[in-house]
């Protein structure tokens, strides 16, 4: 079984201005055109199970009828659909309750697309209260790929975010952060943090001369496994940021790494079912 932890689509009738923009903004191809249906059927070609998909709220007024949107669509029994929350929503406590109350499993938060930092205590209330409610919270960990210089969410921010928040399960995408993998095991190791491993590895998909060449790679196979051994692999899942890689792909360079046989399927989905306790 494979289950990818990180996954995101748009409404049908904004997906191709939304993919299209965001692909302008970093420079990198989109490996499906962000519809449900482009999930699914990448999801069948890949042989992957189960995948989360994650909305990001950047209207903190829209977190309601998003997650009304995505409440209905969790019925579909491979999808499962977090909820969506912005630090800066009026009402962000009752969301979060009416979320748990809902069915949600978790929700996901985006700092640098919410233009608010991991430690400002905005996010340091709702990562608390999503600790209370039993939340899991997938966070965008490090750089982004959009925003080139813009911290908003590095390994040491989050450190400092959750000695004040207490105890949630979080999930820092991208190996704990992306382009800031030097950092991750002094600031989140002892943290009881999960890792996911959205496109950490392999390279950027350009669509222009944007990036020298040497800017492509993403962190080595070697990098890669010295994270799960120190962190082990029961706090690591598999995801693939999706549209943002190819699911095939992905699910191959995880394959071809030298781990054991319990270690991939740690990854590949006994993390992430224990998680979402399915």
């Amino acid at each position: 079984m494979i289950i990818d932890f990180h996954t995101h689509t748009f409404p049908d009738k904004i997906a191709a201005a939304a993919v299209a923009s965001l692909e302008q903004k970093a420079h990198s191809r989109a490996h499906t055109e962000g519809t449900q249906t482009g999930l699914l059927q990448a999801m069948d070609s890949a042989g992957i199970d189960h995948a989360v998909v994650l909305p990001v709220a950047t209207n903190p007024l829209k977190c309601a009828s998003m997650n009304n949107a995505s409440h209905a669509l969790n019925s579909l029994g491979c999808l499962t659909y977090f909820a969506a929350i912005h630090p800066d929503a009026p009402d962000w406590d009752a969301e979060l309750t009416r979320a748990k109350q809902l069915g949600f499993k978790g929700v996901k938060i985006h700092p640098v697309y919410q233009g608010v930092a991991i430690d400002d205590p905005r996010f340091v209330r709702l990562l608390a209260r999503c600790g209370e409610l039993g939340l899991i919270v997938v966070m965008h960990s490090g750089a982004d790929i959009g925003f080139p210089g813009v911290e908003m969410c590095s390994p040491r921010m989050l450190r400092r975010a959750l000695q004040q928040a207490g105890p949630v399960t979080l999930v820092a995408a991208h190996m704990g952060g992306w382009r800031d993998w030097q950092e991750v095991p002094e600031y989140l190791l002892d943290t009881g943090t999960y890792l996911d491993t959205a496109f950490s590895l392999g390279s950027i998909t350009p669509i222009d001369d944007h990036y020298a060449p040497e800017e492509l790679p993403l962190l080595s196979g070697e990098h890669f496994c010295e994270l799960v051994q120190l962190f082990g692999s029961n706090r690591v899942v598999f995801g693939t940021d999706s549209p943002w890689d190819d699911m095939s792909q992905a699910a191959a360079r995880i394959e071809a790494l030298p781990l054991t046989v319990a270690e991939k399927e740690d990854i590949f989905s006994g993390t992430a079912r224990r998680l979402l306790g399915i």
